[in-house]
């Protein structure tokens, strides 16, 4: 690499992350012994992030089936999320609402990435995935099981039964108050609901169990953050993330202003970033031949943060991928992460021309998930069960990220 363009790269990682502790003033002598209290604090935060919490929370969304949206199933877990953030004493906890009226149904297959098995190939007519990028190696046909007697489990069958009915929606949010930027704030989601016949164990019970312990580690008394942070549990991605779009459409007019004016308080901060969680646990690695996947987590399994290159705030998107990027680095105990440029078909879309926009995923959405490196997506076999150990440690270090990085951009520090 030429000498150039290290400066530049090491000059950009600095100005995004602030000076880091290892960076000596010239001239200065080396203190091997001492300590960066805001590393010391983001460790601290890391380490209270409980493996075994992540998964029991997991496993409690799946007390819901698969959280259909209009479904008392789904009513119920909301009110179940709602009671945890309330819980774990976040504030500000409340619901947005709106009303989902579906158009006609015209058949909804795998957002468009789906494909027969067979080699992607190459050349200048293969087509683009959704979302951009050009798929590559095996695939295999995905997309959404509508059949109810191909859930074997016959109590989930029956609590899965009950159809979708238009009408009001609720999702649910809270927030972490900033103490020096209330005016500022990074919005955190995951989509609550599921379908396909199965428990959304994965899609997406996973980035919403993350998101929820976030608001847990986040919320503590002893946590300070001079920004802002809204947790929001997405309703409705399912059906083409009407939940994220009904809450742009509602709030972004509202950004960074005082209400009453004087108060200090800002019902709607100005969205700095807006960070999507959407399937945590499973990268197993590309079909095989025959269209299979390994039953076993791939030892170089790792976390994708994705932004859209063709966004309006591409940059800023891309910058802020960086930073948690680096967190992954330093923070993270197991899996690496990976930046990729084809953010699609997630709650972060709806974001990303109005705001900086990322997404945290177990592979690349357009080219892996929608050409079948996922088989249990959006089918019956999306039950906690599936998943082993190894699965759940992929989401845990993909939380391990967001935290850590959180922590950075909104300044936590730990009273003592």
């Amino acid at each position: 690499m030429p000498w150039k363009v290290l400066i530049v790269s090491t000059c950009s990682l600095i100005i995004a992350l602030g000076t880091p502790a290892f960076v000596q003033r010239a001239g200065a002598p080396s203190s091997p012994e001492r300590t960066d209290p805001a590393d010391d604090a983001r460790r601290a935060l890391v380490g209270r992030l409980d493996f075994e919490r992540y998964k029991a929370t997991i496993k409690g969304l799946t007390r819901f089936g698969d959280r259909r949206q209009g479904t008392d199933r789904n009513r119920a877990a909301v009110d179940w999320i709602e009671s945890q953030l309330k819980s774990y004493g976040c504030a500000d906890t409340g619901r947005l609402k709106y009303e989902y009226q579906p158009a006609p149904a015209q058949g909804r297959g795998a957002g468009g990435a789906a494909g027969q098995r067979g080699n992607a190939g190459g050349g200048p007519s293969t087509p683009l995935a959704v979302g951009g990028g050009r798929p590559r190696g095996i695939r295999t046909r995905t997309g959404v099981n509508t059949d109810p007697n191909a859930q074997p489990d016959i109590r989930l069958r029956e609590l899965n039964s009950q159809p979708m009915t238009p009408g009001p929606r609720d999702e649910v949010h809270c927030t972490k108050i900033g103490t020096t930027r209330p005016d500022e704030m990074y919005i955190v989601g995951a989509h609550m609901d599921g379908h396909g016949w199965g428990e959304a164990a994965n899609d997406d019970g996973s980035g919403t169990a993350l998101v929820m312990e976030l608001a847990r580690v986040l919320s503590s008394p002893d946590v300070q953050t001079q920004r802002s942070i809204r947790f929001v549990l997405w309703n409705n991605e399912e059906t083409g993330l009407d939940g994220s779009r009904s809450y742009v459409a509602q709030r972004q007019a509202l950004q960074g202003k005082e209400d009453p004016p004087g108060s200090g308080k800002y019902p709607e901060p100005k969205w700095l970033g807006m960070i999507q969680h959407d399937m945590m646990l499973f990268d197993h690695g590309m079909p095989r031949d025959d269209g299979t996947v390994s039953k076993e987590q791939r030892p170089e399994a790792d976390v994708n943060i994705e932004y859209q290159v063709n966004s309006r705030f591409a940059m800023q998107s891309q910058a802020l991928a960086w930073v948690f990027q680096v967190a992954n680095e330093k923070y993270a105990t197991e899996y690496p992460a990976t930046v990729t440029s084809h953010m699609t078909n997630t709650d972060s879309t709806p974001f990303q021309d109005v705001a900086p926009a990322i997404s945290l995923r177990e592979n690349e959405r357009g080219t892996q998930i929608g050409n079948g490196w996922d088989p249990h997506w959006h089918q019956p076999t999306d039950v906690y069960a599936t998943f082993s150990d190894k699965d759940f440690r992929l989401g845990l270090n993909a939380a391990q990220t967001s935290l850590a990085a959180l922590a950075q951009l909104t300044g936590a520090t730990l009273k003592k």
